[in-house]
């Protein structure tokens, strides 16, 4: 007859348990291992300047970049710093406006290019400043040729006035609506005049700002014994 061995159901419990345990314990090292690399090393520089090491990255250093190294001490990887959500916002203002400077150097230096290209010399730039002003001045002279026609066309008026110089309102419509159009006539020319002289001054100003820009650009200047060599 046999016996029963009512202790084997508790060991096979006991058994099972244990399995499940040691196979709970693999999977947690294994997750461990996934996140944390065997024989890596964190290392970063902490506020006060500290430089510190672990196994692990470190929570002093959240606030700025670490390193993760080999057992050799080669770089794996960098660790950008965990920023808050003000910190984020402050970072990706900073990088807009550095973006936005980027562009603008870029676009300066486009231009200023351009700028050489057009002019190459101070020679070419001061021949393009003298025909800019040589044509305001030309509309100038004629503005001013045509004061001259109307200053005649005002003494032939005067003379016609000399009999109501004392009192004009008794003068002829015709010959008071002529010497008011020329009277007009002739302040249109002086603003006209005035108007021209201010963009002579814009013109200059402008190639000015030019030649700030170009001086550089060009270089010094040959001296007068390299010039003079050149020319030969």
């Amino acid at each position: 007859m046999r016996t029963r061995d009512h202790g084997k159901p508790h060991r096979l419990l006991a058994a099972a348990s244990f399995l499940m345990a040691a196979f709970a314990s693999v999977g947690v090292a294994h997750a461990q291992g996934k996140d944390v690399p065997a024989g890596s090393i964190y290392t970063c520089t902490d506020a006060q300047g500290r430089t510190l090491t672990a196994d692990r990255p470190i929570p002093a250093c959240n606030d700025r970049e670490q390193r993760e190294l080999s057992p050799s001490g080669l770089t794996r990887r960098k660790i950008e710093p965990t920023y808050s959500a003000r910190e984020m916002a402050e970072r990706e203002d900073r990088a807009r406006e550095a973006a936005v400077q980027a562009a603008k150097a870029t676009d300066e230096r486009r231009r200023e290019r351009a700028l050489l290209v057009r002019y190459p010399s101070p020679a070419s730039h001061d021949r393009e400043r003298n025909e800019a002003l040589s044509q305001v001045d030309a509309v100038i002279q004629a503005a001013q040729k045509r004061i001259a026609e109307l200053g005649e066309d005002r003494k032939k008026i005067d003379e016609e006035l000399e009999f109501y110089k004392k009192d004009t309102s008794k003068a002829p419509g015709a010959m008071r609506r002529k010497l008011e159009d020329n009277t007009q006539s002739m302040a249109v020319q002086h603003r006209f005049i005035a108007e021209q002289e201010e963009e002579k001054k814009r013109v200059n100003a402008r190639f000015d700002e030019e030649r700030a820009r170009l001086k550089p650009l060009w270089g010094p200047a040959p001296s007068a014994a390299a010039a003079a060599a050149a020319s030969r």
